[in-house]
């Protein structure tokens, strides 16, 4: 059985999040956290815990969801996983952060490859990736269908969708992965967002204005 933490991190207000199970393996998924005490409290849980990291994912380039890699990775060796399509925003994530005015290390490259199909395993744990470009051209979702779980980047939100006018956005993509990849799943599915609050797939069929 998977437990799933969720940390809220830096300005942008983004979700990381630590999978683990009964065998203590975990990924982290997102790693946003932005400060010293952001790191320190992401780190304090893993060894509060008794956790072993075995993998950082990215679910998408934006620098909000990438400030704290290079951390995770120093930290604990970590490979970093993510979609090559998203390559560029990656390299462009310190200039990102200038932007708004803040300064992060440099984000480290991906060396796992995550494609459509490809599986993410630790400890009993398997999640499918599910590419979803919209939101950016590398987007990816992690699935769980024995438990009914989706961690969605943020391709889907509860009652709204990820932008598009973000590099690498695009409106018709993001709602063509949506209603072809992601509202096929189980109605019960319980989705887990870039940002904000969980939700579910049938709510989102039910509510979501941009879905109807």
């Amino acid at each position: 059985m998977t437990t799933i933490k969720t940390f809220v991190f830096n300005p942008f207000q983004e979700n990381t999040y630590v999978l683990f199970d009964e065998t203590k393996e975990c990924i982290i998924v997102d790693t946003g956290c932005h400060s010293q005490e952001e790191q320190q409290e992401l780190s304090n849980f893993i060894e509060e815990n008794g956790l072993q990291p075995k993998l950082a994912v990215i679910t998408h380039g934006h620098v909000d969801h990438v400030m704290g890699v290079a951390y995770i990775q120093k930290q604990y060796k970590l490979d970093i996983a993510g979609n090559p399509e998203d390559l560029p925003l990656l390299q462009m994530a310190t200039t990102q952060a200038m932007m708004y005015g803040m300064t992060i290390d440099d984000v480290p490259s991906i060396s796992i490859n995550l494609n459509e199909g490809d599986v993410v395993a630790f400890g009993n744990t398997k999640l499918s990736v599910i590419q979803t470009p919209g939101h950016s051209k590398g987007c990816i979702c992690l699935h769980n269908s024995e438990e009914n779980y989706l961690l969605s980047g943020d391709t889907l939100f509860r009652g709204s969708i990820g932008r598009t006018d973000l590099p690498g956005g695009n409106y018709e993509e993001i709602i063509e992965s949506i209603k072809d990849k992601l509202l096929p799943l189980a109605p019960e599915t319980r989705v887990y967002p870039g940002h904000g609050e969980p939700t579910t797939i049938s709510w989102e069929k039910e509510n979501n204005p941009f879905l109807t």
